[in-house]
């Protein structure tokens, strides 16, 4: 076996079986080294450990996506460091200015190809920074809509109103127009309500004022409910609505329905019509009309 393994070692040329003592002596050279960086890289990951417990420990104040962002930067930090300086152990002949050099380059090259990956990563510490949004916000943007539940460095997760889970990348949240439905905890909603020709606008606007009013549903500490009335329509006085809520989607629909329903009724107890819409035809000939089994000409020109 032994004269096999010489012999297949005698079949490479010279200079290569030179450059392979040459890598094997450099081996055992280094070996001392390399396990005093490994070990050193072990005390760099216990370091890591405490400075996570420790970092936890004075955001416990904060929001989960703050302690997070303030986790991974300690993190690549100790451990970018940590790192460098194996690498100097490792290598003596190594120097950290070398090692920034040559990371600088190779960064760059980087940078480009993962430039989506950094963008999400940046705009991710913007939105929590500024506090944006939160979880439990109820958000639109580029046509995604629903509840934020959880947003981290690289991406948000949307829950939508019909349980559909939606996970964007950051940068969508950062560089488009973005809506924070719940940014207050009220908002504003309007209706349409017409009223026929016939009736008072003034007693309408009182009955529809009072109707709403009463409404549980509609906020009234600080904020006024209004009633305009707003334009002739085609076949109703039509008054704009307007009263504040909860911001959430379901206090939306659910206030909505409540004046809906309370207007109507007000509006029935005393006697004031909700027009259905009203046609005017015109005919250009006279128009024949049948009463009671009989034929009769009559000379109509419009017929409602």
């Amino acid at each position: 076996m032994m004269d096999f393994l010489t012999s297949l070692w005698n079949m490479f040329p010279t200079t290569l079986r030179e450059q392979l003592r040459d890598y094997v002596t450099g081996f055992w050279e280094v070996l001392p080294q390399l396990i005093i960086a490994i070990i050193f890289l072990f005390f760099v990951w216990m370091a890591v450990a405490v400075a996570k417990y420790i970092v936890k420990r004075l955001t416990r104040h904060l929001r989960n996506s703050l302690q997070e962002l303030a986790v991974i930067l300690v993190k690549v930090v100790m451990w970018t460091f940590g790192l460098l300086i194996a690498a100097t152990i490792a290598f003596p002949t190594l120097s950290i200015g070398n090692i920034f050099a040559a990371a600088g380059v190779g960064g760059l090259a980087v940078a480009f190809a993962a430039r989506d990956a950094l963008e999400n990563f940046f705009a991710g510490i913007n939105l929590l920074v500024r506090k944006t949004f939160d979880n439990g916000d109820y958000v639109e943007c580029e046509g995604i809509d629903g509840q934020v539940e959880h947003i981290s460095i690289r991406e948000t997760w949307i829950r939508q109103t019909d349980g559909q889970l939606v996970v964007s990348p950051n940068k969508i949240f950062f560089q488009n127009p973005l809506t924070i439905r719940t940014n207050r905890d009220l908002r504003r909603v309007t209706v349409i309500c017409g009223v026929a020709y016939k009736e008072d606008v003034d007693e309408a606007r009182d009955v529809i004022l009072s109707a709403v009013k009463g409404v549980d549903s509609v906020h009234q500490d600080g904020e006024e409910v209004q009633i305009f009335a707003q334009e002739f329509g085609a076949s109703s006085i039509n008054f704009e609505v307007t009263w504040w809520t909860g911001s959430r989607p379901v206090d939306i629909r659910k206030s909505r329905d409540q004046v809906v329903a309370a207007v109507k009724r007000a509006l029935d107890d005393a006697g004031i019509e909700i027009p259905f819409p009203y046609r005017t035809m015109t005919f250009p000939e006279a128009l024949v009309v049948e009463h009671k089994g009989k034929e009769s000409d009559t000379p109509a020109t419009e017929a409602t």
